[in-house]
Order: structure tokens, then sequence, then C-alpha cells
């Protein structure tokens, strides 16, 4: 597994709760050359990539290229698997990539129905099926132990159950407090 600095984990579970995965706008603590530095090196990791940004849309950009355009951050699936998230689907460009051909019918060919959504289901043996796994358990979890189990810092825990559990799995992340233990997080229906 990868080791991420705070705020490389922070950029990436950001941009995996954004549409399309943009990593703009950065943390506010990160001005100028740190963050220059911090986004050259994910850059140069592949953790996160430079696509054309749409204006049109409100995209945030990254940098001008020196033609009038702007490239924003995004982030790749190798980004998000170091953070524990299983991409939607491997094979689906992010945002702004214009070098994917498109698969259109033709005009006179018939379509055939849509098929219902992927369902994202975590890969085996990551983090992010272990903090499922914990979350299951008949006692749950408290952010302490997952910490220590994962190797993970507070935040983190708690954004991949707010980003990646609650929004991406769309599984529902409940808590109590529990004497003697503190706020415990378990998955309903276990």
């Amino acid at each position: 597994m990868t080791k991420l600095s705070d705020t490389q984990a922070i950029i990436l579970s950001a941009a995996a709760q954004r549409e399309n995965r943009i990593a703009l706008p950065l943390p506010e603590s990160l001005r100028g050359g740190a963050a220059a530095k911090v986004v050259g090196a994910m850059l140069a990791k592949g953790f996160l990539e430079e696509v054309d940004a749409d204006t049109r849309k409100g995209e945030p950009f990254w940098r001008e290229t020196g033609d009038g355009h702007g490239v924003t951050l995004v982030a790749t699936d190798a980004g998000l698997s170091a953070i524990g998230i299983e991409p939607e689907d491997a094979n689906t460009a992010p945002a702004g990539a214009t070098d994917a051909p498109t698969k259109e019918p033709a005009p006179d060919t018939p379509t055939e129905p849509k098929a219902a959504p992927k369902t994202r289901t975590p890969r085996e043996g990551t983090k992010q099926a272990t903090l499922i796994a914990m979350l299951r358990a008949p006692d749950g979890a408290t952010i302490e132990e997952i910490v220590a189990a994962l190797d993970w810092r507070p935040h983190t825990v708690r954004g991949a159950m707010a980003g990646a559990l609650k929004k991406k799995l769309g599984l529902e992340v409940t808590s109590e407090k529990v004497e003697g233990r503190g706020r415990v997080y378990s998955l309903l229906g276990n």
C-alpha cells in the first residue's frame, strides 16, 4: 500500500467526493510553492492527472497552458486506490479527457436499452474492505480502533466513511456513544 502524506490523503478524499473526481480547490492551507510541490509529486506518482478544464461548466483550473486554455486536476484510479476506494469503472475516462473515442451508434442503428448502473463493491483485501468488515462486526468499531488497524489518520477514517461508504457505496453508517468505549460506528443492517 502506498504511503500518503496527510495533505495527499485530504486532496484525494475530497476529489473522490466531487463530481468528475476534480481535485480542486486544494485545501486553503496549501498555497504557492507548497501546492506546486505536493501536486507535482502526486502527478509524478500517477495519483492526479491534468485534463482540459471546461470553464463553461465552471470547472476550476490548476494552471493555464499558454494558449488561453486551462487544465484542472483529476484524481486517477490509482489515486483512489491509494486511499482505499475502488473506482466506479476502470474503463471510465475522467472529466475533460478528450482523447477517448466516443461510442455513439449510427443514426439508423437500433440501440439496446441501457443496463442498470453497476453497484460498487470493494475489492477484497483492501483497507476499504477491512473498514467495512470492522463496521459490520457485532460491536462495531471506534475511530481509534480503525486508525490502529488501518494505519490511517482520524480525518481519513471519517472521510472514508462519509465519502466512500455513504456516498459511493450507499452504505448507512450509524454511531452511538458506548460507556467506556466512546463513539462506536457500525453499518446499519449487519
